[in-house]
């Protein structure tokens, strides 16, 4: 079977659950977010040159960010055919939870599309690729089946290294994260993470996996309407500092990294 076959036929069926976990609720396949009006959405780029030690973000929506370092490159997270940047990455990441988080028809100037999941069906997904000046690897997570089966390192989570910086997302991530994953993950200076606290990870978990991660930088993703971003930024008010931007884009410097963990709110959902 082709790759995209497989993705057409594995793109809706699958919710993440945390394999890890004793008794892990049943995903739902209703998670919002998914009009297929939203694939007219384009969010605008700022283009202007980065210098050599800089790296932009933009939130492009759900969990859709799209990474650009001082050499051009170009990469798109949970790459989807719903919510995408305005211009099309020379990187796509995708995994397999929700039709919000992979594409059936990526672009096909899209030089590198990188699944989270084997679509053979072998094994774990690997990937290690170099791009210019940006580096991409995975870290394999598992979800649940809609039979109740674990799916095992059906997803993952993506690694891009950019200079100085490590930039982690953890895509759909629904289990704690063990000894292993940290020691794949290796040091991590901003991650990318999901808030919602349902169709992930639930929020005290996703606490301790940041917790655990010690990332200088944190940004919130996947959250619907703001309510469950609330939720979880009351939760950790005391724990770390929170910084809301008014815009969708931030550039970041390894040298410019806050001196403590800081959560950092881009606008959207």
């Amino acid at each position: 079977m082709s790759f995209w076959s497989t993705l057409m036929r594995f793109g809706l069926g699958l919710a993440a659950l945390a394999g890890l976990m004793a008794s892990p609720a049943r995903a739902q396949s209703d998670e919002p977010g998914c009009r297929p009006e939203m694939a007219s959405l384009r969010a605008p780029i700022q283009r202007a040159a980065l210098a050599k030690d800089e790296v932009r973000l933009t939130f492009v929506g759900h969990a859709t960010f799209l990474i650009e370092t001082p050499g051009g490159v170009r990469a798109a997270t949970d790459y989807n055919d719903y919510v995408r940047p305005r211009e099309t990455p020379d990187i796509a990441t995708m995994n397999k939870a929700h039709s919000t988080h992979n594409s059936r028809n990526p672009d096909p100037a899209i030089k590198q599309v990188l699944p989270g999941w084997d679509p053979s069906g072998q094994g774990a997904a690997k990937h290690d690729v170099t791009l210019g000046d940006m580096r991409v690897r995975n870290v394999p997570t598992n979800i649940r089946s809609y039979s109740g089966a674990t799916d095992y390192d059906g997803n993952s989570m993506f690694v891009f290294e950019i200079g100085d910086l490590c930039i982690a997302h953890l895509g759909h991530l629904h289990h704690p994260l063990e000894p292993g994953h940290l020691r794949a993950l290796g040091r991590v200076d901003i991650v990318l993470f999901p808030v919602d606290g349902s169709y992930t990870l639930d929020q005290e978990g996703m606490v301790e996996v940041l917790k655990s991660l010690q990332a200088k930088v944190m940004i919130p993703m996947h959250f619907f309407g703001g309510s469950s971003l609330e939720r979880f930024l009351r939760r950790t008010d005391g724990v770390w500092a929170t910084e809301r931007k008014t815009e969708p884009t931030i550039t970041l410097t390894k040298a410019g990294l806050p001196a403590q963990p800081t959560i950092i709110v881009l606008p959207g959902s």
